[in-house]
C-alpha cells in the first residue's frame, strides 16, 4: 500500500540543498533512443545516471530562478520528505509562443512506478494551461523508460525544435503534450 503522497507548489525560500537530502535522482539506463539517418532507433548505450553535490546545487539555483521568473515547482512529499519534482518556465517558446517548457520533472528512484511522475506531469499541464500555453515543450532524457513514460502521458516529437535545448542536450528528445 502506498504511502500518501501530498503535492504542493513549492516557495523560493523552500528550494535549499536540504530539500532533497532523501531525493535520490539515480537512473540505471541501458537503451536509449538515439537519431540515426532521421529516424529514432533505440541503441543499446548503458550508463548510470546520477546527480553530483554541484548538480544539486546548481538544480537548487535553476528551481529558484523559475520561482523568480514568474514559473512553478512542484513538490510531492512522502511523510515530509522530497520524493518527486517538476518545474514550468513562465517564458513562452515557440514562433507563436504556443509552448511553455517543462523544464524539470523527477521521481526518486525509491519511488518510481507509483504514479508520482503522473501526478507531477498532470500538476504541469494544468499550470501551462492556465498560463495560455497550448503545449508543454519538453526537452526529454533519450532513456527508454523516460521516452516510454512521455509517451504515456500522451508526448509526441514536437512539430517545433527548441534550438537551444536540442543544442544543450543533442541526445535529448524534443516533445511536446498538447494541452
Amino acid at each position: 500500500m502506498m504511502n500518501y503522497i501530498d503535492y504542493r507548489s513549492l516557495q523560493e525560500s523552500e528550494i535549499t540543498r536540504p530539500l532533497f537530502r532523501h531525493f535520490n535522482r539515480r537512473q540505471v539506463v541501458k537503451d536509449c533512443w538515439r537519431r540515426v539517418g532521421g529516424e529514432w532507433v533505440i541503441r543499446e548505450d548503458p550508463f548510470i545516471d546520477d546527480w553530483s553535490e554541484e548538480d544539486y546545487q546548481f538544480l537548487v539555483q535553476c528551481l529558484r530562478n523559475t520561482v523568480n521568473t514568474g514559473g512553478v515547482v512542484y513538490g510531492a512529499f512522502e511523510n515530509g520528505q522530497l520524493k518527486g519534482f517538476t518545474s514550468v518556465e513562465a517564458q513562452p517558446l515557440g514562433s507563436e509562443n504556443q509552448y511553455l517548457d517543462l523544464s524539470c520533472i523527477h521521481v526518486s528512484e525509491d519511488m518510481r512506478g507509483q504514479g508520482i511522475g503522473t501526478r507531477l506531469f498532470s500538476l504541469a499541464c494544468n499550470w501551462a494551461r492556465e498560463h495560455g500555453a497550448k503545449k508543454l515543450y519538453i526537452s526529454a532524457h533519450s532513456a527508454v523508460e523516460t521516452q516510454s513514460f512521455y509517451r504515456a502521458q500522451g508526448c509526441v516529437e514536437a512539430e517545433e525544435y527548441n534550438r537551444e535545448h536540442a543544442e544543450k542536450e543533442p541526445y535529448d528528445c524534443q516533445m511536446e503534450c498538447v494541452l
